[in-house]
Parts: C-alpha cells; sequence; structure tokens
C-alpha cells in the first residue's frame, strides 16, 4: 500500500474532500466538451448530403494505414517523426489517462487486467512513450520556433500566423506528460522511502528521472506534490478537450472520422447533388458551391480536420509558380468562416458569396486540378472536388475567365476547345508517308474492330501533337491490334470541361461520346492521352476496358508481341516525367517505366519529383488555354529538375505534357541541351 495518500481519498485542510473536484471537474469538462461539439456540428448538419458509406474494406483499410500507421508521416521526415511519436504516445497513453480520472474517484483503481503483470508491462512502455513524447513536443517547439520551416510561414495577406497556437498546444501536451509522471515519481519516492527497498522503474524515462530528483523529500512535501499534480493533469486535460475543437488541433479529434471518409476512388468528380440523376440536372436552381453551406458535410469536415501542416502548399505546383493558389488557405479561410458564422453562442450568420466573401476568382481558376496536394496530406483532406464544385458555381454566376470563353463555345458547337471541323477530326491519318505505311479504320458505315482508339483533341488537331497519334497507330498496327477510330463521330473526352465547371457541356459530350462508343461495337479502348483514359475510365460509365497505350505497349512486351531494338542514342540520359492524370489520378507508373527499360542500353534516372510526388506541368483543367498570373512556367520549373537530374530527354506519356514541357525548354533556353519526346514516338522509334 502507499504511503501516500491518493486524491480519493485526501481532504484539504484536512476538511474538504478532494474527491469532490475528482468529481467535478470531469462532469464540468464533458459537459463544456459537449456543447462545443454540439455547436461544431451545427454546420455539418446544414451542409449539403455526401455518401460515404461505401466500400467500406478499403475506408477500413485506409482507416489502418493513413491515420493508424501514420503512413503519410515520413514524408517530411523530421515533423513526421515527430508527429508519428506523439500520436503513438498518445494512444498509448489514453489508457493512463481514462484510469487516472476514475483514480481520483478510487484509489488503486486499475482498468480490467492491468493490475497484474500485464499493468506492469504496460507501466514500463507507457514512461518510455511519455518521455517520448516530451521529447518530441521539444524539437517540435524548436522547429516551430527556431528553424522554422517556410512551409509553416503565413503570408499577410492570409491573416495571423498560427504558430503561438502550436507552441501553446505543445506546452500543454509537456505539461500532461510532466504532470503524470511526477504523479507517479512522487508515489513511487514514498514507496523506496517507506520499504527501504527500490522500485524498478523504465531506466532514463521521465519517471525515472523525477523520481531521482524528489528522492529526500519529505513525506509532506511528496504528499502536497503528488496531489498537486493529480490535479494539474486532471484540469490540463479536459481543458484540452474543449480546447482542441477551437483552432487548428481540432483534427485530432476529427482526423480518424476525416480518414474513414476519405475518398476511396481516385481520378473521378463528385456529382453536382447526391442523390441526383443526371436527367435531373435540368430541374436544378442553382450549380455547384457559392455559400459556405453548399458544401457537403465531408468538405466541412475537411476543413475542420486541416492541421495547418503546410504540406499541401508546399507540394502544390501552382503555388510553386506564384499563382495566387495555397490549398493550405483554401482550407483555413473555410474554416475561419465557419468559426466566424456559427460562434461559440448566439444567432448563425449567413455568409456572402464564397468568390466575394473569402476566395478570389483568380485563386480558384489556378488550380490544374494535379492531385498533388490530396496525395501529400496526411489527414485525407480533398481539394479538386471543392475547387471543381467553386467553379460550377462560379459558371453559374457567370464568373467565366475571357481566355476560357472561347474554347468552350468550340466545345459546345464543335465537340473540341479549337473550333476546328468534325470531319477533319481524322485528318491526321492522311499524312502522305503515313497513310502509306499504316491504315487506320474509321468505325463507321458498318466498319467494327476489336479495339478503339480515342485520339481526343489536341491529338487530332494539334500539328505538332498529331505525330503522337500516328506514332500509337503504328504501335497499335505492329502489336497486331485490330483497331479502329471514331472519326468525326469522336467529341472532346471533356475531361477538362468537367473539371472546368461546365457540367451541362461535360454531360452532353459524354453522351454523344457514349453512345457512338457503344454503337461501333468494340470490345476494348485504348488511348495516349491520361486525360481521356481518366474520363473515360472513371467519369463515364458502360463503357468496355479502357488502357493508356503505355498499359498496352508493356503488355505487348511481356507477351512478346512488340519486340525493342537496342537504344538508338545510348549516350543520352533519360528521365520519365508522370502525367498527373496517368500516375497520381490512376496509380499508372511502372507501366512506362517498364517500357523504357525494356530498350537495350537505354540510361535512365528519375527526377527528384517522381512518381506520387510528380510536379505538374501546367496542363491540367483547360489549362493549356488558361492566361494566368505567374511569376515562372511550371514546364520551366520541371525543364530545370530533369537538368539536374542530369538528362538529355524528358520522356511524357503525355500531349498535354509534350507541349508544355517543350515550351519550357524554349523558354528555360535549353534547347539544344535537352529535348522532350512522347512515349510513343521513342518506342516506334525503337521497335524492331
Amino acid at each position: 500500500m502507499s504511503p501516500l495518500i491518493g486524491p480519493a481519498s485526501f481532504k484539504f485542510f484536512g476538511v474538504f474532500p478532494a474527491a469532490v473536484f475528482s468529481f467535478v471537474i470531469p462532469v464540468v469538462g464533458v459537459a463544456f466538451f459537449a456543447y462545443i461539439m454540439a455547436r461544431r456540428l451545427a454546420p455539418l448538419v446544414k451542409a449539403a448530403p455526401d455518401n460515404r458509406l461505401n466500400d467500406i474494406p478499403n475506408r477500413i483499410k485506409n482507416l489502418a494505414v493513413i491515420w493508424l500507421a501514420q503512413y503519410r508521416q515520413p514524408r517530411y521526415r523530421v515533423a513526421g517523426i515527430c508527429h508519428i511519436v506523439i500520436f503513438a504516445g498518445f494512444l498509448i497513453l489514453s489508457i493512463r489517462s481514462t484510469s487516472l480520472v476514475i483514480i481520483g474517484l478510487s484509489d488503486g483503481f486499475a482498468l480490467p487486467g492491468f493490475d497484474g503483470a500485464l499493468g506492469s508491462v504496460y507501466n514500463f512502455f507507457k514512461d518510455y512513450a511519455a518521455t517520448a513524447v516530451f521529447i518530441a513536443c521539444i524539437v517540435a517547439a524548436y522547429r516551430r520556433l527556431v528553424t522554422k520551416p517556410s512551409r509553416y510561414a503565413v503570408p499577410e495577406k492570409y491573416g495571423k500566423d498560427h504558430t503561438a497556437e502550436a507552441v501553446f498546444v505543445l506546452a500543454i501536451i509537456s505539461t500532461l506528460m510532466i504532470s503524470e509522471s511526477l504523479f507517479e515519481a512522487t508515489q513511487v519516492a514514498a514507496e523506496e522511502a517507506a520499504s527501504g527497498h527500490g522500485v524498478f522503474l523504465a531506466p532514463l524515462s521521465l519517471v525515472w528521472i523525477f523520481k531521482k530528483m524528489v528522492a529526500g523529500m519529505s513525506q509532506g512535501t511528496l504528499q502536497a506534490l503528488h496531489i498537486l499534480m493529480y490535479y494539474i493533469h486532471d484540469l490540463t486535460f479536459f481543458f484540452f478537450l474543449c480546447f482542441l475543437p477551437m483552432g487548428k488541433h481540432f483534427h485530432v479529434i476529427t482526423s480518424v472520422f476525416n480518414v474513414f471518409f476519405m475518398r476511396v476512388k481516385k481520378g473521378n468528380i463528385k456529382p453536382v447533388k447526391h442523390g441526383i440523376s443526371e436527367e435531373e440536372l435540368d430541374d436544378l436552381e442553382s450549380f455547384g458551391v457559392k455559400y459556405l453551406e453548399d458544401f457537403t458535410w465531408k468538405h466541412m469536415l475537411d476543413f475542420y480536420s486541416c492541421a495547418d501542416c503546410g504540406r499541401c502548399s508546399d507540394q502544390c505546383p501552382a503555388n510553386a509558380v506564384g499563382r495566387p493558389l495555397s490549398p493550405r488557405f483554401i482550407t483555413i479561410k473555410a474554416r475561419d468562416l465557419i468559426f466566424k458564422n456559427y460562434p461559440m453562442s448566439g444567432e448563425i450568420y449567413k455568409s456572402n458569396l464564397l468568390v466575394e466573401d473569402i476566395y478570389t476568382e483568380d485563386e480558384i481558376w489556378s488550380c490544374t486540378t494535379c492531385g498533388a496536394c490530396e496525395e501529400e496530406c496526411p489527414l485525407g483532406i480533398e481539394y479538386i472536388d471543392k475547387v471543381v464544385d467553386l467553379r460550377r458555381g462560379m459558371v453559374d454566376e457567370g464568373m467565366v475567365p475571357q481566355s476560357l470563353q472561347k474554347p468552350l463555345k468550340a466545345l459546345e458547337k464543335r465537340g473540341n476547345p479549337y473550333g476546328m471541323m468534325e470531319k477533319k477530326r481524322a485528318d491526321w491519318t492522311k499524312e502522305k508517308e503515313f497513310a502509306a505505311q499504316c491504315e487506320v479504320k474509321i468505325l463507321e458505315k458498318g466498319a467494327t474492330a476489336d479495339t478503339l482508339y480515342f485520339v481526343d483533341s489536341i491529338s487530332s488537331y494539334d500539328d505538332n501533337i498529331q505525330e503522337i497519334s500516328r506514332r500509337t497507330a503504328k504501335i497499335l498496327d505492329r502489336a497486331g491490334v485490330d483497331f479502329g477510330i471514331l472519326g468525326k463521330a469522336e467529341k472532346d473526352s471533356a475531361n477538362e470541361v468537367i473539371r472546368f465547371g461546365e457540367e451541362m457541356l461535360f454531360q452532353d459530350l459524354k453522351e454523344q461520346n457514349t453512345e457512338a462508343i457503344l454503337e461501333s461495337g468494340v470490345k476494348n479502348i485504348v488511348t495516349a492521352d491520361p486525360h481521356a483514359y481518366n474520363a473515360l475510365k472513371n467519369d463515364y460509365q458502360g463503357l468496355p476496358p479502357v488502357k493508356h497505350i503505355s498499359q498496352l505497349i508493356t503488355e505487348k512486351i511481356k507477351s512478346g508481341s512488340l519486340t525493342l531494338k537496342h537504344a538508338i542514342h545510348p549516350e543520352k540520359v533519360y528521365v520519365y516525367h508522370d502525367p498527373c492524370y496517368l500516375g497520381r489520378h490512376n496509380g499508372v507508373y511502372d507501366d512506362p517505366r517498364e517500357a523504357l527499360d525494356a530498350i537495350e542500353g537505354l540510361k535512365r534516372v528519375e527526377l527528384e519529383k517522381s512518381r506520387d510526388r510528380s510536379f505538374c506541368c501546367g496542363g491540367g483543367g483547360l489549362m493549356l488555354f488558361y492566361e494566368p498570373e505567374e511569376e515562372v512556367r511550371m514546364g520551366v520549373l520541371r525543364v530545370n529538375m530533369a537538368a539536374e537530374a542530369g538528362a538529355n530527354v524528358i520522356v511524357t506519356a503525355c500531349p498535354f505534357c509534350l507541349v508544355n514541357i517543350q515550351d519550357g525548354i524554349k523558354v528555360a533556353g535549353k534547347e539544344g541541351e535537352i529535348e522532350a519526346m512522347d512515349l510513343t514516338l521513342l518506342i516506334e522509334q525503337h521497335l524492331a
């Protein structure tokens, strides 16, 4: 039995029972927390519906990998390790924190099963967990106050810096670790003094250190310190619980739910409104997000869950080139608006149009929908759907950039952004040298084929990019694929149209393409354009299986249908640039690399920003037609990255990327030093 009186039996001044405080503190704390949470849930109740109970197995997987295992945290090593230590420590110490609350009402209480050997083992690891959390807090505070990584900075236009809040929370966590350890240390010191025998503690842990410090203190001092530390811990614990929903540390509570409900399918765009069929779209009075409550409840939860770590903006290409967009502040500004409109007491306010109130038009149009922000976020926060919803609202209000109005009208009238005649869509097949080598069937007037080559607009009409179409056709022909094209019946895949926010135009183009594809009777679809690949695969329904040409090339090489000869230029160094809509949105990383590596003697290096961290060229979301304000082109930064990697040739598998990287080479002044080519050109050159 401990020689110290526990908080459940202790009496202040020998008269007033401390147990009263042990009872009042949690009751008041829980009551305040319940009230705060009720106010915080109010905007979610008013928000738009969102079906997030599908695909439960993958949601559980995300919970295990992204939330519990903290899989994305180490991508920023020091900060990630600190967060993992604090997170894991909190999980371990949650058992101790729960038992401490009850110890205030029942001396010596132990949770079922923890009063024996299991409890001893747990206490050993618990003491080290508290020590590790304390050290991690010191490191994190040092980073916040001294090294100050640039991603934490808050530009003046975005409001106040959150460093003070972050350091304050680290101080609260440290207080919890110190008070719990001192509470136990005083008890152990008193036991050793009374029995004359030492008690084993985890060496070099906080409890071990504090026990050394308090050893030799009088019984009265140990008793006072024991009770003081208990109530400091109790008050701090419930204060922290109620403080969390008041700022960016709300993610401590919401993260588990946010990760569970995060998107499980990539590449697609959420419907205009959940529960509304495509046929009912005409009946909607308003499209997209215009006011705060137009966001879905999951997107509201995103706003609450942001940890303000700045990883999304640090990886955002639009932010890197100085466009007026920082994904981090898309979330923070919305959260601040929620806190303003839904205060802890009093009436609820209604905001103005979001684009007039907290966002700017240029900010929302600057997004390339590359997905780098979503891939980086350790909390499953979504940005693309929010941006698209805001654009839908802007389009509905007539807020369309001048440079985008012409291509949109052309898409509506001609089915392509260039305004070219439909009958010219297949003109790329008529080039004399190509026509003499390869015959391309047009699937009309009864012509049939097993595979449809979906060309899409840029590869049909852009004189420079038409070469990709011809090389793709040659590869299909050499591989023995029975293929054809739709010709004038093909419309733009509309991958950019839906991401621009023109929902009804997207539905029209999708309907025309779907009808033409199904009427052709093809069994498979292949395309060399990742944007078309993404739209047909993720935004359309009921189509035959879709493959990107890189997947088909690798498949045919492995089967022996395609054989590649030795590298034509073994002296050159090649680097592969991952297109956003092939890589991040659809997970196709290995096939293009395997195709390149199948060329014997070809030297290939990797870019530092590759695979799911690839840097966008700037061509997504109708960006080839948009004229943003920026300090430097994304393509130029990408070219410079290739130069730093020692590459002579940048290979990509996307016509949009090819255009932007070729322009980037010119603007960077690296013509003659670096060249850009599409994967289809390189493969066709090496066909044996």
